[in-house]
């Protein structure tokens, strides 16, 4: 597993594998996994040299990170980075009171409260360690300051204020005192990222499906000004829901919906160029946004541990550079897309 160092203000940094486990599963995101399947797939992670773990308290309303305590207890700790976040406090209801039905099963009863105070970032994290069974984590991210959770840009914008004004001083004295290595926003928008990066002092951005072969508007400047001020991405969802993984089947998803059908003909034109060169759609997926400087690590899908152990299988499968020049002439990728394989200055 190929590695990237990160250390933008000279603190000893952090060694991210360009694969992440993202663990969102392990709350029982659309369905209930067992604890040996959650531990399976810690397991095949591991033996696969993944060494970044990011979870959230939102991921099961706790149960994620509590599942990772048992694995995590087994493993030395600075062997792995582990980011989590922050801007949800859980706060314990009756069953049928509890948040995430129909969307995260059979999880222990609470209800999500937003807070992106200063107070609620700090109790937030001292939370997260608890269940954790850690006395640090590398990274913290704060969670959904954007329109996609919030509902519409006046909700957003009054949760950013909030939160540039009380809980990003909270992160900024955790890192100054050495409690996290780095702290930054996991989003699912670029524009929320570019806004908190012209406002604050930000070591990374988690941004959910926003950079992959279908969407690449983040690179007119928001990708740009990360690379101006040595921003790291974390790279979620390379899949795009599982329409880049799955390519465009009948009732594949995009971004969490049924796929529209513009979308549907642009991703079987990005599918069948990649035929024409003997690559899968989801192995071209998967590598295109490592190309990009400010990447970091991407984190794509894995449910079980043979999706964990084929990611990097996916990887490491040969992609010839004709690939990437083909999808630039045919108009499927951004002209100043970084692709592999690229010189750079």
């Amino acid at each position: 597993m190929r590695t990237r160092r990160f250390d933008r203000i000279g603190n000893g940094g952090l060694t991210f594998t360009e694969l992440g486990l993202g663990t969102a599963p392990f709350g029982n995101l659309y369905k209930a996994i067992t604890e040996a399947e959650a531990d399976a797939v810690l397991e095949a992670a591991w033996t696969s040299s993944v060494r970044y773990i990011d979870t959230a308290p939102q991921y099961g309303y706790g149960l994620s990170e509590t599942r990772l305590n048992r694995f995590l207890r087994g493993v030395r700790r600075d062997d792995y980075i582990i980011s989590t976040k922050v801007g949800r406090l859980l706060k314990a209801c009756p069953p049928a009171e509890r948040s995430g039905q129909g969307k995260f099963f059979d999880t222990p009863s609470r209800r999500e409260v937003f807070d992106y105070s200063y107070d609620g970032v700090m109790r937030s994290f001292e939370a997260s360690l608890e269940r954790l069974g850690l006395d640090r984590v590398d990274i913290l991210f704060a969670h959904d300051l954007d329109v996609f959770t919030h509902g519409s840009q006046a909700a957003l914008d009054e949760r950013l204020e909030a939160f540039m004004r009380s809980g990003y001083y909270a992160l900024l004295s955790l890192r100054d005192q050495g409690a996290i290595r780095a702290f930054g926003a996991g989003v699912n928008e670029w524009q929320s990222c570019e806004t908190m990066a012209r406002r604050g002092d930000f070591d990374l951005f988690l941004l959910a499906g926003r950079y992959t072969l279908l969407e690449q508007q983040a690179l007119d400047s928001f990708l740009p000004l990360c690379e101006a001020r040595g921003i790291g991405i974390v790279l979620g969802g390379p899949y795009n829901s599982g329409l880049l993984a799955t390519g465009p089947r009948p009732g594949a998803f995009y971004n969490y919906n049924p796929a529209p059908a513009e979308i549907l003909d642009r991703t079987g034109r990005l599918q069948a160029v990649c035929q024409r060169h003997g690559v899968r759609l989801i192995e071209a997926a998967l590598r295109f946004p490592l190309a990009h400087p400010a990447v970091v690590s991407v984190i794509p899908g894995g449910q079980s541990a043979a999706e964990v152990r084929g990611n990097l299988d996916i990887l490491g499968a040969t992609i010839p550079d004709a690939l990437w020049a083909d999808l630039k002439r045919e108009g499927l990728l951004a002209p100043n897309a970084p692709v592999p394989g690229e010189a750079r200055s």
